[in-house]
């Protein structure tokens, strides 16, 4: 029977004729069912692998989990060493290990069946004994004795931390700019926020708001905000230059620099009564706000490129020595305004230049192991002189410094850019904020164990970059702000110890010795 001229082949040829996106594809079949796959990929029909990508995954394609993974890190960890004990067991030791050679010689017996207990000096006679219940061949177990041992051996127990914020607060005009500072913590517990030309101040036991400044008269907007470590005052820098000190009780302005910098100023840091900042022209400047001269008592030149990031050590409390600045030319600059220099035999171990001893604007150590811009910077507080620092996105690495010798501890792969880290105060932890990534664009928070580097948390919820990180006094929480215009508060840390002092580490342990 022919059913090309039928009623049926006649709609089937019009259906077949309406999908098809190729009008000149007039191929017919007739009455049978041949199915074409000139339409379909095969590569997306069967999930094949793209010739391009490599065949084992690339360090530069790192993906951080999406969701708290501390338990999943921890489970695949153990399952990927079971099975590499399981798959690629120990070698045997070979028998010229076990002993020393023997020559051969003639045998003096004539038995041809000599029955004896097995002897580990001679490296013919086998050392397995079958008369053992030890002996894996009795084992019930359907893994090996290493692998049984890691089954069994305790977990680390993992700290709860809650996935989602407490409080959500909006922030219209809060700038999506990797280059500034707009979200800082005082010590009174306030927040203080630049959002667009003014600077708002949140606080926190009464969730009041007041607007601290609006510099939009003077066609002016908000590059950077900084408390100082104890009290109220707020310095804020801006795009054209300007640096405003401001009585954060009064609501008043105390002093302004108008020719601070000659371009933005995207860091501020405080050392009790010294202010420095970083800008776009490349300098560090240092001034004291108890002096009415608007000049910096000091300059520093150690980048070739915006100053994106500074911090002082130890927060710049009594005892901060140590200055670190990170720029966009990839480079983390360390500072010692006391004028110490590091000696010629230091220099010599770490490869770098020594420093000429007349020259007090030359950086104390300069890293140049990142190979994107450095924003992030964060001092230890448990450990004296131990600096973190993290690139852009070319660089995604999270990198550890021995600023006493100018060496690198270690490093972490994060897989995507990191914009902010900030150290626990009641816990030997760490916390960074990512943006762009290699791959999917990630906007997370990360919380890190160190020394370990293990993933303790990881907090989503911002959809654009999450460029700013600020934490409580009290250590417990955090806040961060992204260019979705969203300020949310987490829950990160545990509580302080009863009779645990604030600003004291219980890592610390210095303060034991009497």
């Amino acid at each position: 029977m022919n059913l090309r001229n039928s009623t049926f082949g006649k709609r089937l040829r019009a259906t077949n004729h309406d999908d098809d996106q190729d009008p000149d594809d007039t191929r017919d079949y007739g009455d049978r069912f041949i199915p074409t796959r000139d339409r379909g990929d095969m590569r997306t029909s069967y999930n094949l692998k793209d010739d391009s990508a490599p065949s084992t995954p690339s360090k530069k394609s790192r993906i951080i989990p999406s969701e708290s993974d501390a338990l999943k890190e921890q489970a695949n960890a153990l399952f990927t060493s079971i099975l590499h004990t399981e798959v690629t067991p120990a070698d045997p030791p070979s028998p010229s290990r076990a002993g020393p050679a023997v020559a051969p010689s003639t045998p003096t017996r004539r038995r041809l069946f000599n029955y004896q207990s097995p002897s580990t000096s001679a490296p013919s006679t086998p050392t397995r004994r079958l008369d053992t219940t030890a002996d894996p061949a009795y084992s019930m177990s359907p893994v090996r004795a290493e692998s049984r041992h890691l089954l069994e051996s305790p977990r680390r127990q993992l700290r709860p931390v809650c996935k989602t914020p407490y409080r959500v607060l909006d922030a219209p005009e809060l700038a999506e700019d990797f280059y500034l500072n707009l979200v800082d913590w005082s010590s009174t517990n306030v927040l203080g926020v630049g959002l667009g030309s003014c600077v708002y101040l949140w606080t926190a036991h009464n969730a009041a708001v007041n607007r601290l400044c609006d510099l939009s008269d003077t066609n002016d907007s908000i590059s950077s905000v900084s408390w100082v470590q104890k009290g109220s005052t707020l310095a804020v820098g801006t795009i054209s230059g300007r640096l405003h000190v401001y009585d954060a009780n009064r609501l008043t302005l105390q002093r302004t620099y108008t020719q601070a910098h000659t371009q933005r100023i995207g860091a501020i840091a405080w050392n009790q009564h010294v202010l420095s900042s970083g800008s776009r022209d490349r300098m560090v400047h240092h001034r004291d706000v108890r002096d009415h001269n608007p000049r910096p008592f000091k300059r520093c030149s150690g980048h070739k490129q915006e100053v994106c990031g500074l911090k002082w050590s130890g927060d710049g409390g009594v005892g901060a020595a140590n200055l670190a600045s990170g720029g966009n030319d990839n480079k983390v600059c360390i500072w010692d305004l006391r004028g110490s220099k590091r000696s010629t035999s230091a220099a010599r171990v770490t490869g770098t230049e020594a420093t000429p001893p007349e020259d007090g604007d030359v950086p104390l150590w300069k890293f140049h192991e990142h190979t994107a811009a450095v924003k992030a910077l964060a001092w230890d507080p448990h450990i004296t002189g131990v600096l973190a620092t993290g690139g852009g996105t070319q660089d995604k690495h999270i990198r550890f410094w021995n600023t006493i010798n100018g060496t690198m501890l270690n490093e972490l792969d994060t897989g995507s850019q990191v914009c902010n880290l900030i150290w626990s105060l009641t816990s030997h932890e760490l916390v960074s904020t990512h943006g762009f990534s290699s791959t999917t664009a990630q906007n997370q928070i990360c919380i890190w164990k160190y020394p370990t580097l293990n993933m303790v948390a990881s907090l989503t919820g911002h959809t654009n970059r999450v460029l700013y990180l600020a934490m409580s006094p009290d250590g417990e929480t955090i806040v961060t702000g992204a260019g979705d215009e969203t300020l949310r508060f987490w829950n990160a840390f545990p509580k302080r110890t009863v009779g645990e002092r604030a600003g004291e580490s219980r890592l610390d342990y210095g303060r034991l010795i009497r």
